[in-house]
């Protein structure tokens, strides 16, 4: 890693912006120390009228996945190569992603709470669930899966936050689709980080991450939130459901997880790529034919129609 990580404080400043003058939560909600903060409130609680129960579902599953981000930052830090005695390297770009995501639960948790749309208790009985549950995402401590699960599932956020701000801008919630659409501003920037951190991985050491690559894709990218759970319901059985909901209204399916694949292997060049050993051909090649296999897959995949009714739902 220390090869990758002599370069990372270059990218530090391209893909983290400076905290002085980057956007806060406060700037997008309600001011409580104005005088109009009740009738701005009272404005926030109304254009949230003409969210669909699976909407807010599906907002309040990305809340609580936002929110579970002290089991993301101490995944990181457990990475092999990093020293988190040392303020330099990986230390510093993992502290600065953490600072940054911090904010997108701060700011969906505020705002869920003045919409009145959400019983917020059941809602921070699943986050300290998803906290203390933790995840298992198949990455272990190696640093090349963890950067290949990263860049996969900060694009996937991508996607989730763009389309529910536009979703949210259907229904008449101009300030909810534009917290949705800063958050997915983020998520992107922070992808191209990761994808640029595999990329000069690619550069020296091609056969062994090309091995990582194929091997998170065999066992398939899961979400951060897959152990998603409420009060007397099994661990992970929620996210089922709230899966479910984000199929339905098309903030997240079957076909853009295949989107995303596609993108990875255009952006590290897979197809090209032929400085490999034996093993690192058959990755590329397995890889590369991943995404007619999985679509062929998906166009059997029915999604539930029937709404499951969520705790959180007020």
């Amino acid at each position: 890693m220390r090869f990758v990580g002599e370069k990372i404080n270059a990218l530090i400043g391209e893909y983290l912006k400076p905290i002085e003058t980057n956007w806060q939560p406060a700037d997008l909600l309600p001011d409580s120390a104005q005088e109009n903060f009740l009738d701005e409130v009272k404005l926030l609680r109304e254009s949230t009228r003409e969210l669909s129960y699976d909407y807010v579902a599906v907002l309040v599953g990305d809340t609580i996945t936002e929110e579970a981000l002290p089991t993301y930052e101490s995944w990181l830090m457990g990475m092999e190569g990093v020293d988190q005695n040392s303020p330099q390297h990986w230390t510093q770009w993992i502290r600065g992603w953490t600072a940054e995501e911090n904010r997108h639960g701060d700011l969906l948790n505020k705002f869920l709470y003045l919409s009145g749309r959400v019983n917020m208790r059941a809602m921070e009985v699943s986050t300290q669930y998803l906290i203390a549950d933790g995840f298992d995402i198949g990455t272990g401590r190696d640093p090349y899966r963890n950067f290949v699960y990263t860049s996969f599932q900060e694009l996937a956020t991508n996607v989730s936050h763009r389309r529910t701000a536009t979703l949210a801008k259907q229904a008449g919630c101009p300030q909810l689709s534009k917290i949705c659409g800063v958050i997915a501003s983020d998520e992107m920037r922070h992808a191209k980080a990761y994808k640029a951190f595999v990329g000069q991985i690619f550069e020296v050491d091609p056969s062994e991450m090309m091995l990582a690559f194929e091997d998170m894709m065999r066992k398939k990218i899961v979400m951060p939130a897959h152990f998603l759970r409420e009060t007397g319901v099994k661990i992970g059985q929620t996210f089922s459901h709230f899966s479910d909901a984000a199929q339905r209204l098309g903030v997240y399916t079957t076909y853009d997880y295949i989107d995303i694949l596609d993108n990875l292997l255009a952006d590290w060049n897979i197809g090209a790529i032929t400085d490999l050993d034996d093993a690192g051909q058959r990755a590329r090649d397995y890889l590369m034919a991943l995404p007619n296999r999985l679509r062929r897959i998906a166009e059997r995949t029915k999604v539930p129609t029937l709404e499951y009714p969520f705790s959180w739902i007020a």
